[in-house]
């Protein structure tokens, strides 16, 4: 019972300060997603949703605490955990949305839009010389796979007949499954599955189009290939603590280590810090970089326009982007260091009818998707 009252609280202020964190990481010129001027950042209205949003977040997570509290003492089921993260989860969406529509009536209504001339500014460099994936933050991600192949095929010859039930993160010895080279090398097939994910979705985003200001396009042109090598290491980094977890997993699967409670809380520990240090790298950057210090004279650069005005194809308080004009696949989101898909591109609309299709298809019954234990 104690277990679970630590977890619950835990989980309660981890989603509280992650929420709190969201609009003091966004741009100075990116409120709760809307698009406004340097000048109109410290306006009383932002100020004033900015203190409202982080006491509301506040009482909400109080009033989770208390009520998850309540329902543990009475039904002592982890499910409560979950269904309380689900819910602050929710209230945190809705009191964003809420911030992010008053603060778009407060600019449109005043007129923020017609102050200044805008523009926007492309740096052909980011084309001409890409950023480079940083070596040294991926090795690690491709030693760990190969470090558990290697001690996989080592181990095989010796391996019982059957095996606990692989669930990711942590094994079932209650359920046993038939010794196979699938069964046995299946935390390895993640771990290359994973790293593999890693270096394509790193691919992808050295070439998603860079998130400039026209106000400050040399500094933030800077910033941003600062950010996004920053970025890319994190992504590598998450590779390599997800495969290590894996190992400590497998080794529990092959028999090399007992699968008891300290070996399945070892498998989330370099989670643990990986969380950390990507809480400590987001306060540092901030999002698309702009807390990164600025060199001699940028401070001063100012090219006489604002970023231009693109609420009007944001949608969902800034989660949402769709524009067929902009020819843009992939473009950094609004809410923190993310990434959204342009639903106005005639590829996104390939995708979501083979994905509609496929769900459709598996409904009826017509194919059968592979059924998979979750990872954590």
């Amino acid at each position: 019972m104690t277990l679970l009252l630590a977890a619950d609280l835990a989980a309660v202020v981890l989603v509280a300060c992650s929420a709190l964190m969201l609009p003091a990481l966004a741009r100075p010129t990116l409120p709760f997603g809307v698009r406004v001027s340097a000048d109109r950042a410290a306006d009383p209205v932002i100020v004033a949703e900015r203190r409202a949003f982080a006491r509301l977040t506040v009482a909400s997570a109080v009033g989770a605490a208390v009520v998850s509290v309540a329902a543990l003492a009475v039904l002592r089921h982890p499910a409560v955990i979950g269904a309380t993260v689900t819910v602050l989860v929710v209230a945190g969406a809705l009191l964003y949305h809420r911030a992010h529509r008053a603060v778009r009536a407060a600019k449109l209504a005043g007129g923020w839009p017609a102050e200044h001339r805008q523009a926007v500014t492309v740096d052909t460099t980011f084309r001409t010389d890409p950023v480079r994936v940083p070596w040294p933050w991926a090795l690690p991600a491709l030693a760990v796979p190969l470090l558990g192949a290697g001690i996989g095929a080592a181990v095989y010859g010796g391996l019982p007949a059957t095996l606990p039930r692989f669930l990711g993160f942590g094994v079932d010895p209650a359920r046993r499954v038939p010794t196979t080279l699938t069964s046995a090398f299946e935390p390895v097939i993640t771990q290359a599955a994973v790293t593999l994910g890693a270096w394509a979705i790193a691919f992808v985003l050295l070439r998603a189009r860079p998130d400039l200001d026209a106000a400050r396009p040399r500094g933030s042109a800077r910033r941003y290939r600062a950010y996004l090598r920053g970025v890319v290491a994190l992504l590598l980094s998450t590779a390599a603590c997800l495969g290590l977890g894996l190992l400590i997993s497998a080794l529990q699967l092959w028999g090399v280590v007992p699968a008891t409670t300290p070996w399945r809380v070892a498998a989330y520990l370099p989670l643990a810090a990986l969380l950390g240090a990507s809480l400590l790298w987001e306060r540092k950057v901030g999002q698309a970089g702009h807390r990164l210090p600025a060199l001699p004279g940028e401070d001063d650069e100012d090219s006489g326009v604002v970023q231009r005005d693109d609420d009007r194809h944001w949608h969902l308080a800034g989660t949402v982007y769709a524009n067929r004009r902009d020819p843009a696949f992939l473009l950094h989101g609004r809410l923190g260091t993310s990434w959204t898909v342009n639903l106005g591109h005639p590829v996104a609309w390939l995708l979501l009818a083979a994905l509609a299709a496929v769900t459709l298809l598996a409904a009826f019954g017509v194919v059968d998707l592979p059924r998979k234990e979750g990872l954590f």
